[in-house]
């Protein structure tokens, strides 16, 4: 599964709108989409708040592992 798939599954799966992630990222809903589209890259910073905010590792959310682990 490539990146930017995994951010939208995440965020679907948690029943989230791109405008809830939106809020907590301090940024637009259109920039979400274009995140979740692969149309641009997401910062690091964003994926460790989002890793936080959901609990998983960064490395599920980058697509490097199939095992979302929980973070201590």
């Amino acid at each position: 599964m490539i990146n930017y798939e995994r951010l939208k599954n995440t965020r679907e799966d948690r029943d989230l709108t791109q405008a809830d992630i939106a809020k907590l990222l301090g940024t637009t809903r259109q920039q979400i989409s274009k995140w979740e589209t692969g149309v641009q890259m997401m910062g690091v910073d964003k994926y460790i708040k989002l890793a936080r905010f959901y609990n998983i590792s960064v490395d599920y959310l980058l697509g490097l592992t199939d095992i979302p682990k929980e973070i201590n």
